[in-house]
């Protein structure tokens, strides 16, 4: 059974988010997501577009989340959270915020991509040319770096896929470069 049978299956074939039921298809919740059953949902076209686009958000689409924020999914539950924090100044989804509940691993997971922070909180991670870059994203070394402890050279050239961003250090990311996960100074990294 594929990913996205399973969840057509978990979801009976309707959005996880607001329960349509057209336009479904798989959507992996950033940032650490596989494209797994556990890290994924079920998604209309209309709330994945609101997800990934943030200046296209309707608040009104999102009351749908009164409901699905009580899901027993992980992955729907951090969208919910996600959601509702982007959306807090509007009232009603702070209530929401209020009543919900996440536990110490999915509230780590919720809080990843920065949702939660003011803009002037959050920590910009850019590469060596100023491009900003987002967690999933992929780069390619720019100069030979010694990986101390490993005992190896990563090459200039190296891509590195499906980074991770070290939350509290603009200046850090992480990602697997001959199998081992590494920390990377953004100065030396650029995004392909």
């Amino acid at each position: 059974m594929s990913t996205e049978q399973a969840l057509q299956s978990r979801s009976e074939n309707k959005c996880e988010l607001c329960g349509a039921a057209d336009n479904l298809s798989l959507y992996e919740v950033p940032p650490n997501s596989k494209g797994g059953v556990d890290d994924s949902v079920l998604a209309c076209g209309p709330c994945q577009d609101q997800l990934d686009n943030p200046t296209n958000t309707d608040a009104n689409h999102w009351r749908c989340l009164n409901d699905s924020m009580w899901s027993q999914v992980p992955a729907v539950q951090v969208l919910a959270w996600r959601m509702l924090t982007r959306l807090r100044a509007e009232g009603w989804p702070q209530d929401l915020l209020d009543m919900m509940y996440l536990d110490d691993e999915q509230m780590v997971w919720a809080q990843a991509t920065g949702e939660h922070l003011d803009e002037s909180e959050k920590v910009i991670h850019r590469d060596s040319n100023g491009v900003v870059l987002e967690a999933g994203d992929n780069v390619v070394l720019i100069k030979d770096l010694d990986v101390k402890g490993a005992g190896f050279t990563a090459k200039r050239g190296t891509a590195v896929r499906g980074i991770s961003l070290v939350q509290d250090n603009a200046e850090q990311i992480e990602g697997r470069v001959n199998g081992t996960r590494i920390v990377i100074l953004t100065k030396f990294a650029k995004k392909s």
